[in-house]
């Protein structure tokens, strides 16, 4: 640990560039093929962890870049001789956006360690623990690292006392490590101290901290942290750090040294490696799929409590409806929303379910008039319970007589894998399909056709230069 009583010890650093920096900067749009030529030189370093896999990473994978998530994470497994690689996993969502049966997240967990991660860092968007559990307990039944994210936000809930609960309730569920998830940057200097401190009081396990450049706080965020006593940090090599990523490596290990939180780091090989991924970064610069309006600081962040990709997720949506003038008036909508919600965090998928409802009912002129099928399952109990209870009478307004459930949702789902693997077993290929097409059935069965007609040219160009006959 970085701090116990007097004892000061060397942070960890777990790098996301293979994951959350290039999801939060160009939509999760890195290749397997930009990856693999610098994983020697990343495996050198002594990162804690790199993140390189779940989160939005398995969907984008399919749906934008035809690429088989399951065969990234084997090639990464290959290259990765030396370090730990981690994943980000949404509780009984898994990846995708619904609850799922038990047996669906139990195979889930055993495929995803046994194809290679050794960290699996499981959170839920309304920090219902309930929703926490199989996973949990999959990963240890596998010997996997299952790490708890506490989904970090603002409110009248979220006391210190709070937090300190629900980490001595992770710690009891068997978590080997607690992460603080700060999706939106909303975690300040200061109270990143007194929330380390009173977390490091209440449990014995490590932490983790991770937060996003979005509010600009980020890196003061980190320094107070460990001088608190936080364990690891999640930083980014440089050139996909800073604006909706994460503080950049570098700096931050630049920052520790000669101090005993130093990490270690070779910042002539860190160099090496933030020079790889440079022209990278250009070229995405130069073909528009990084933004320069997600580089800069916004403090609508801290002002709103809206993360950065949320942020972009309601102009482009109000941009659709002709409504770009409306803007102002839907930031200051989403915390209604929110309050009317039970004031969840607002990270994957409850940021789009409220940020959603909150540009209908700036649009249609009357709030709750239309309603999302998602928010309506938030109402109904469908995703969990919510810290604060919902408001009645929007409640009612929403989903009208129907009784909201309060059981943990996955208790009322009977079990999935063996009618999935039914619907998809012609295109099986390797057991991972069935899990893929669990998630992501419209995406999945695309992917496998597009797999298909890929190998069915291979085959035939193979065919062709077999039967070809040549003059002797």
């Amino acid at each position: 640990m970085a701090e116990q009583g007097n004892i000061k010890k060397p942070v960890k650093i777990t790098e996301t560039v293979l994951r959350d920096a290039h999801q939060s900067l160009i939509a999760t749009r890195m290749t397997t093929e930009q990856m693999l030529p610098i994983i020697d030189k990343m495996d050198k370093v002594g990162f804690h962890a790199v993140e390189c896999w779940g989160g939005a990473t398995f969907d984008a994978s399919l749906r934008f870049l035809k690429e088989d998530p399951w065969e990234r994470l084997r090639k990464l497994k290959d290259g990765f001789k030396n370090t730990k690689l981690q994943m980000l996993f949404r509780g009984q969502n898994i990846l995708g956006y619904n609850h799922y049966a038990d047996d669906v997240v139990e195979y889930f967990v055993q495929k995803s360690i046994a194809n290679g991660i050794d960290i699996i860092r499981i959170f839920d968007c309304l920090n219902d623990v309930r929703n926490l559990r199989t996973a949990v307990s999959a990963a240890n039944k596998e010997n996997g690292h299952a790490q708890i994210a506490l989904s970090y936000t603002l409110g009248d809930a979220y006391t210190m006392d709070y937090w300190k609960d629900m980490a001595k309730q992770i710690e009891e569920m068997g978590a080997k490590s607690l992460c603080i998830k700060d999706m939106a940057g909303l975690l300040t200097p200061y109270k990143a101290t007194e929330l380390v401190e009173v977390l490091k009081d209440a449990v014995n396990i490590p932490i983790d901290l991770h937060t996003h450049y979005t509010s600009g706080v980020a890196s003061m965020t980190y320094l107070k942290a460990v001088e608190a006593g936080c364990d690891i940090i999640d930083t980014a090599m440089s050139p996909m750090a800073m604006g909706t990523s994460q503080p950049a490596t570098e700096v931050l290990a630049k920052t520790f040294e000669g101090t005993p939180y130093d990490p270690g780091l070779d910042q002539n090989l860190l160099a090496e490696i933030a020079a790889y991924f440079a022209p990278l970064r250009d070229e995405w610069l130069k073909n528009g799929r990084m933004s320069t309006k997600v580089l800069g600081v916004n403090i609508k962040t801290l002002l709103y409590q809206v993360p950065g990709g949320m942020l972009s997720n309601l102009v482009s949506q109000l941009e659709e409806m002709g409504a770009s003038d409306k803007f102002q008036d839907v930031l200051e909508e989403v915390p209604r929303v929110r309050k009317d919600f039970g004031e969840p965090p607002l990270v994957t998928p409850s940021s789009q379910i409220v940020g959603t409802q909150a540009v209908l009912n700036v649009v249609s002129g009357e709030r709750y008039k239309m309603v999302t099928k998602e928010s309506k399952k938030l109402l109904s109990g469908q995703f969990g319970q919510t810290v604060k209870p919902f408001d009645k009478e929007v409640q009612k307004k929403c989903i009208g007589d129907e009784k909201a459930i309060t059981c943990r949702p996955a208790d009322l789902i009977e079990p999935q894998l063996k009618s999935l693997e039914e619907e998809m077993k012609q295109y099986k290929q390797q057991d991972e399909d069935v899990l893929t097409y669990a998630l992501f059935p419209q995406v999945a069965m695309d992917f496998f056709k597009y797999r298909e007609a890929q190998q069915s040219k291979i085959d035939s160009t193979v065919a062709s230069e077999e039967n070809k006959t040549y003059p002797v």
